[in-house]
């Protein structure tokens, strides 16, 4: 059992507090010396003394997701757009709260892949998350959290802060094998390392030009695993 100073567990719940009251649904710290190189691309001078990932969750609209029928829709691709805008808002918001607490902070954007052949981004939200506690990596190779299922867009601000770090949940899918049945390319397979990106990549190059919209998004597999806060679950 980790133990954490009294400075550590004080900035976390202010932190945690300031993000919450701006509108994150999910807030988790992982260290970051636990997460792989292959999910960060930043130069070790550029994390130089940072030792803290933080991770935060935007819950997307469950209405939004239940209008998904066959790809993508030209509101929901509004919506990611505008989710992943309040979430580098939001970034800045709390890179601005540790700068003025004395920290240093490096925000990370929510959707910027910086290698289109090989999938790769500054740094991997996903991995972060589930290194933070919120969630795990599901068969459709998305964060699935108990709350959302895979209905979140994700970022990242990384730290030197003290802050008190999260313990990562369990594999949660079990037998749940609805985002299998909602692939039209058939790319997410039994396990998640077996999900096959590139057929992935082409069904969504496919539907958005089908959508008349320019975001590679599909949003079937993330419509397909609402999580349990859903309206599904709560009637």
């Amino acid at each position: 059992m980790s133990t954490f100073s009294d400075d550590e567990i004080k900035f976390y719940e202010q932190l945690k507090n300031f993000a919450r009251q701006r509108g994150a649904a999910l807030f988790g710290v992982a260290p970051l010396n636990k997460l792989s190189p292959a999910h960060c691309t930043l130069a070790p001078s550029t994390l130089h003394g940072l030792e803290r990932a933080i991770s935060i969750a935007f819950h997307l609209s469950d209405r939004i997701l239940e209008d998904i029928i066959d790809g993508p829709t030209k509101l929901y691709f509004f919506h990611y757009q505008r989710a992943n805008i309040f979430l580098d808002q939001l970034a800045l918001q709390i890179t601005d709260f540790i700068q003025r607490q004395g920290g240093e902070a490096l925000p990370i954007p929510a959707s910027q892949i910086t290698d289109w052949v090989n999938q790769k981004a500054h740094v991997s939200h996903k991995h972060v998350a589930v290194l933070a506690g919120l969630g795990w990596i599901g068969r459709n190779n998305l964060l699935i959290t108990p709350q959302f299922g895979a209905r979140q867009r994700l970022v990242t601000v990384i730290t030197n802060m003290p802050l008190k770090i999260d313990e990562p949940l369990p594999w949660g899918c079990g037998e749940c094998r609805a985002c299998l049945a909602s692939c039209p390319a058939k790319a997410i397979k039994e396990k998640p390392q077996d999900f096959d990106h590139l057929g992935c990549f082409q069904m969504i190059k496919e539907l958005v030009k089908k959508a008349g919209i320019s975001q590679n998004i599909c949003g079937l597999c993330v419509k397909a695993c609402p999580g349990k806060q859903a309206p599904i679950f709560l009637k």
